[in-house]
């Protein structure tokens, strides 16, 4: 039976791309943050100061950002499936690469420039399981789907120990064995949706970049998304620099905190689905702001391993909330969409290290990068609530009731292509 948080039809298929949408996910995630897992042991071999640390973690976040939108309009326009597998064949370069030669500190930034393409599986899975699934029920589908930052936890638990046996050029050549097995389960499982629009007008994308709700949707990621990712990457450095844990200890808490954030990733989307993503959202902002401001004091060890971790927990429910509003708004061009917010929560997750290694390098402490980012979090809170003053769809959310079509209901501000689909609509939880 399809997956299904509540009353509605799915399609045959859907379970099974679901699935295999999350192992892509998964892989891509376990390479996109390898090089933070192997961090403290690659920057003890290449003698890499906190700067450098910070830019080794950094460029596959951003290189992932990059290339999320191009792929993201490459699904819209062609087979997503077909993407996904290439992306996956791709990897297999960079992996062989950082296995068999020598590499300094320019080649080590290159081969991270590669690794972050796994970053765009993003702008894959989302689209491929999305167009599935109903507007009501994109909360907990993309919810398990994104559970793939899972992967996260993968990186941080084995990585370090592989690295401490074998070395860590080693552990990039074993990373291939799971990227071919997960080649052939997407291969043999994930399914293009037969509701996939054939051709869409690029005018289509070009009304989509002119939304002002999809910039704002790509700040609020930026803040929730970035923040996960980012901490998935410098928390290693964090604890080993700050509390001088070692490689296997610090990948031990980092894991715990990423594990927590990925749980509760489906659970996040569901109460986005019941409460509304806008409401769930700003609980997120206000609890990872105080939790950011508390990081600040630079705690005890435990004290500060628990903030990170329910930091983790609602930033993986942030996450959730903010794809539970995209594909409502943009169903129809869901590939561009996804792949241009996906774009920003990259990239906030390459500023996060790269602002705490030149604030630990120039000011000898990570305080004042915690307050900073306590501050980027306060800001995207007080933008929430202006939008929600300002306008009336941001202060109510919409759900379907009962079966409404899959792939042919597209969400505006608030508008519905579909009159049988506008009768079954109603304005939920407002907020006035």
């Amino acid at each position: 039976m399809p997956l299904v948080p509540s009353k509605g039809r799915a399609l045959p298929s859907a379970s099974l791309t679901v699935f295999a949408s999350f192992l892509h996910f998964d892989t891509c995630y376990i390479i996109w943050v390898l090089l933070g897992a192997l961090s403290v042991s690659i920057s003890a071999s290449l003698h890499l100061n906190p700067a450098q640390q910070g830019w080794m973690v950094a460029i596959p976040p951003l290189s992932g950002s990059l290339f999320r939108f191009p792929i993201g309009l490459l699904c819209d326009r062609f087979s997503t499936k077909r993407v996904g597998v290439a992306l996956l064949l791709f990897l297999f370069l960079p992996l062989l690469l950082g296995w068999l030669i020598p590499v300094n500190f320019p080649a080590l930034l290159g081969i991270g420039l590669m690794l972050g393409v796994a970053g765009a599986s993003f702008a894959v899975v989302f689209s491929l399981a999305s167009r599935w699934y109903p507007p009501s029920q994109q909360g907990f589908v993309m919810g398990i789907v994104a559970a793939g930052n899972s992967g996260t936890v993968i990186a941080n638990l084995f990585a370090p120990q592989l690295s401490s046996m074998y070395g860590w050029h080693a552990v990039l050549g074993m990373t291939m064995i799971p990227l071919a097995v997960i080649l052939l389960v997407f291969l043999l499982m994930a399914k293009e949706s037969p509701l996939k629009p054939k051709s869409i007008p690029i005018s289509r994308y070009v009304t989509a970049l002119g939304k002002a709700d999809l910039w704002w949707f790509c700040l609020f990621y930026s803040a929730t998304a970035g923040g996960s990712v980012g901490l998935s990457t410098f928390l290693p450095q964090f604890f080993s620099n700050q509390y001088h844990l070692n490689a296997i200890a610090a990948g031990y808490l980092t894991a715990a905190a990423a594990l927590m954030g990925s749980l509760l990733r489906p659970v996040g989307g569901y109460v986005a689905d019941t409460l509304g993503g806008v409401r769930t959202l700003t609980g997120v902002f206000v609890v990872v702001f105080a939790l950011y401001a508390l990081a600040s004091l630079l705690l005890p060890i435990g004290l500060t391993a628990m903030l990170f971790i329910i930091s983790m927990i609602f930033l993986g429910i942030g996450n959730s909330a903010v794809f539970q509003l995209v594909p409502q708004c943009f169903r129809t061009e869901i590939g561009v969409a996804t792949g241009l917010v996906g774009a920003f929560g990259g990239i906030g997750g390459f500023f996060v290290p790269i602002l705490m290694g030149n604030v630990e390098l120039n000011l000898h402490s990570y305080a004042p990068g915690w307050i900073m980012l306590a501050g980027f979090m306060l800001m995207a809170l007080v933008v929430l609530r202006i939008l929600a003053t300002l306008h009336r769809d941001w202060r109510c959310s919409w759900a379907v009731l009962g079966e409404a079509e899959p792939a042919t209901t597209v969400v505006g501000r608030p508008q519905l292509t579909s009159p049988a689909t506008l009768k079954k609509m109603q304005p939920l939880l407002c907020d006035e």
